[in-house]
């Protein structure tokens, strides 16, 4: 729903882009019971969402479904990098790494440069770093710099490694202890904007090549082409039809169809402010002791945040929505990352935390006393398809998201002899993506292109109209009254939740989060009167044919 009369005014979405209350009740409606649809996707984190917009822009019927919202589950807990598999090439995975490093192009070049850009680390060389595991960290730079040249990305979008000074070093990390320090490493690897705005870009362009995305919208069960549903926010229950199916319902994927073994690991990391590290102009790269290839990161945010991750520890049991922090995680952590630090950081320091589950495919053979470390399972995806048809993808990480879709909808389309063109996502712009230079030129606050892209002029103009919606909606933090009411009018926010969790990430510290829920909830109140003003079909949601 647009804020102005008219679709094409200075607030207007990208054309058919909106996602709504009022969208998604009319789409709801129209997908149970309704006609057979190509492709119905299960799960809406980043490789549903992908799926979705992968088999849309192919010309198929999409209908995509979540219990939850929008990048619920993993996909909103990542360390926010876009790696190059840098990892993966340590541990001889050389497809997986030049997988990652041709995504991570990608994205960075093509689909979303207004979400990914360059993030520069250093890795400081303090005593408790030998000089044989720091040729072996340069080494590992050069070879993703290979990598970042057989992928084809530009050294104007990655620039190269290099050795550092100790001045250098303390000049770029100042809260690195000083004593004994004798120079760094730089290096640097993509960092997107917020992983769970990438996973709403997502399914807004999904939606404007006609998926339908239906979020609150249970899959009770599947019997290849027929599934039960349940509306999670009226309780009715339905069928929506489908000739194709594809699970990507994550460390879930077990629960929709028999026989998929997901070995789940916790990743935590910890919410500091950033005024505890002072000037902070790169992350940090921190080896974990006893580790040659792992390090605990430090990454500063936009927020005036930086988080501490992170862990890889395996997960038993029943799997909860949201994954608690256990203590030890948090010890762990701050050990490391104290190791290195001038000034010590405290357990009070410590101002939120959060913890995803990595989908890992166990592939190890069911048998007692055989396992293996999640740390070292590959992080290559899989795509299986069932007896009953229903083609399930798992593993991966968020960085190959859009291989991952590809390859299961080209799958889907195999086995259900569907016809469709071939992918064209590795070209195509997500919702407010454009060149750097033109994101540049924009008449809006950085702070608000990095989050919105060419639509963050769209989001300023709100605040424009009126000052009031300008305003923070926490003290120090840039998210604005404005961004979230865009959130509620176009990005498919339904909820409190919807908007401080996930739409923007106040919710993270859950300080700022309790200041923050009035102004969700008029976010939400404005948003409902103008439906009653502007009624329920917008211009601006209409698919455009």
């Amino acid at each position: 729903m647009s804020p102005t009369s008219s679709p094409s005014g200075p607030a207007a979405p990208a054309p058919g882009s909106s996602l709504s209350a009022a969208r998604r009740r009319r789409e709801l409606a129209e997908a149970v019971g309704g006609d057979t649809v190509d492709l119905l996707v299960v799960g809406l984190g980043a490789t549903g969402a992908g799926v979705a917009l992968d088999a849309a822009a192919r010309g198929l019927s999409v209908v995509a479904v979540d219990a939850h919202d929008l990048a619920f589950g993993t996909s909103r807990w990542s360390s926010k990098l876009i790696h190059g598999g840098l990892r993966y090439l340590a541990s001889g995975q050389l497809d997986v790494a030049h997988e990652s490093a041709v995504e991570r192009g990608v994205l960075m070049e093509r689909t979303a440069p207004h979400l990914v850009r360059a993030q520069p680390f250093v890795l400081p060389l303090t005593p408790l770093v030998s000089r044989g595991q720091a040729s072996l960290a340069w080494a590992g730079f050069r070879a993703g710099d290979t990598l970042r040249l057989a992928a084809r990305t530009s050294r104007a979008t990655l620039p190269a490694p290099r050795r550092l000074s100790a001045v250098e070093a303390r000049h770029l990390a100042p809260s690195v202890r000083p004593a004994g320090l004798r120079g760094g490493l730089l290096s640097w690897d993509g960092k997107v904007t917020d992983d769970a705005r990438l996973v709403t870009a997502l399914a807004r362009t999904a939606a404007a090549h006609g998926a339908k995305i239906l979020t609150r919208v249970r899959v009770l069960g599947t019997g290849g082409t027929v599934a039960r549903v349940r509306d999670e926010l009226t309780g009715e229950e339905g069928e929506i039809r489908a000739r194709a199916v594809v699970n990507a319902s994550g460390v879930w994927a077990g629960e929709l169809v028999e026989g998929i073994r997901i070995r789940p690991s916790r990743g935590t990391h910890l919410v500091l402010r950033a005024d505890l590290f002072g000037p902070l102009p790169a992350g940090l790269h921190i080896p974990i002791p006893g580790e040659t290839n792992r390090f605990v990161l430090v990454l500063p945010q936009d927020d005036g945040r930086v988080y501490v991750g992170l862990t890889d520890e395996p997960v038993d049991g029943d799997l909860p929505d949201v994954p608690e922090v256990p203590e030890s995680d948090v010890g762990f952590l701050l050990d490391v990352v104290g190791s290195a630090l001038d000034a010590p950081v405290r357990r009070d320091d410590v101002v939120g935390a959060f913890a995803g589950l990595r989908p890992l495919l166990d592939t190890v053979p069911a048998r007692s006393g055989e396992t293996a470390r999640t740390s070292d399972i590959s992080r290559r995806h899989a795509v299986l398809t069932s007896d009953d048809g229903v083609t399930t993808v798992v593993g991966g990480k968020l960085t190959t998201y859009r291989r991952m879709a590809q390859d299961a909808v080209d799958a889907a389309v195999e086995a259900r002899g569907l016809r469709a063109g071939p992918s064209t996502t590795a070209s195509l712009p997500l919702v407010g993506a454009a060149a750097p230079h033109r994101l540049g030129s924009l008449a809006a606050p950085g702070h608000l292109i990095r989050r919105h892209g060419t639509e963050a002029p769209a989001v300023h103009a709100l605040a424009a109209r009126d000052p009031r919606l300008g305003e923070p909606v926490v003290p120090g933090h840039p998210v604005t009254r404005a961004a979230l009411l865009w959130a509620v009018l176009h990005e498919g926010a339904l909820d409190e939740a919807d908007l401080l969790d996930r739409r923007t990430r106040i919710g993270l510290v859950p300080q700022d989060r309790a200041a923050a829920v009035a102004a969700a909830r008029e976010a939400l109140d404005t948003a409902a009167e103008h439906c009653v003003r502007h009624g329920d079909t917008p211009q601006s949601e209409v698919t455009p044919q």
